[in-house]
């Protein structure tokens, strides 16, 4: 039972959302959609920095995230008149270099796109965020509480709760295979007040 599947889909995990088939369910977190919920990202930051027009997408190219998908992002930037820099980061070591980066691009606001790497070091992406007076946002409640101004995600409460459903559901007979993949349904927006 998957809490927090990227994309399980495009990864092999299921057939298809509906009918996963094998023995795999759950939830996943964009169904493929990755694209619409990075130009939330987009728009929450457009409406935060009005004049914003150079966005970085600060992104770990050995996670989950495919270049793909990635490109598909760079669509929700055209309705918003944003041009988008991507800039690699894969571990500790390199997020300094990534930084320079943002800043040599004249980059005003970055998203994260949150990955396990990511995510471990997430008190020193605050912290450069903060030094380097970039704003951002990310997926998840941690970046914001690490540092980062903005946070726009999927509330993971209700899936822990939701794969304990679909583990009884399974002990009491029911196949995976039979069981469709669904995806979250209440999103968080945070602010984290003091980067403010």
């Amino acid at each position: 039972v998957m809490t927090s599947s990227a994309d399980p889909v495009s990864t092999g995990l299921v057939a298809s959302l509906a009918r996963p088939g094998g023995n795999v369910t759950g939830f996943s977190l964009d169904g493929g959609n990755e694209g619409e919920m990075q130009g939330k990202r987009l728009g929450i930051l457009k409406e935060t920095l009005p004049n914003l027009t150079r966005v970085g997408i600060l992104w770990n190219p050995d996670g989950a995230l495919d270049p793909a998908r990635l490109e598909s992002m760079k669509g929700a930037t055209q309705p918003l008149g944003l041009e988008l820099v991507t800039v690699e980061a894969r571990g500790l070591d390199t997020l300094e270099q990534a930084f320079a980066t943002l800043l040599r691009e004249q980059i005003q606001a970055f998203i994260l796109v949150a990955d396990t790497v990511l995510f471990n070091y997430r008190t020193q992406i605050g912290a450069m965020a903060l030094k380097n007076r970039l704003p951002s946002i990310a997926s998840l409640r941690e970046f914001v509480e690490a540092g980062l101004l903005l946070g726009y995600g999927p509330d993971f409460q209700p899936l822990y709760r939701g794969a304990a459903v679909f583990i009884d559901k399974i002990f009491k007979g029911a196949k995976p295979a039979e069981l469709p993949v669904e995806r979250p349904t209440k999103v968080e927006v945070g602010v984290n007040l003091k980067t403010a």
